[in-house]
């Protein structure tokens, strides 16, 4: 069974730091991209940050660039968004998302459950 938990969402002050975790099992978690998503009340989901299955190639959206870090570690089938410097914007429920290899059947990308972060002013 294919799982991707997220955790270390929480309530912290602006200006604050967290640290997300996203433990991969049921899949061979070196083989995958991760890409960490969010979506705020009333909004559209965004992609916030992706990194590729070796970890040598990161993406982040503008919004979050020189603030966040997306990183991996595949021998802890773990992967890690560190938030920095939040902002009140950052609010938001927070998913990783894994998209499926092509010689995989069924869904196009599992996701996770979500972690929420709520960033006060």
């Amino acid at each position: 069974q294919v799982q991707l938990v997220e955790s270390g969402g929480g309530l912290v002050q602006s200006g604050g730091s967290l640290r997300l975790s996203c433990k991969g099992s049921g899949i061979i978690f070196s083989l995958y991209a991760v890409r960490w998503y969010r979506q705020a009340p009333g909004k559209e989901r965004e992609l916030v940050a992706l990194i590729n299955s070796r970890g040598t190639a990161n993406y982040y959206a503008d919004s979050v660039k020189g603030r966040f870090t997306i990183s991996r570690d595949n021998a802890k089938n773990l992967g890690y968004l560190q938030m920095n410097n939040l902002k009140p914007e950052d609010t938001a429920v927070y998913y990783c998302n894994a998209p499926k290899l092509t010689t995989e059947s069924g869904p196009d990308e599992y996701w996770g459950q979500g972690t929420q972060v709520t960033v006060s002013s």
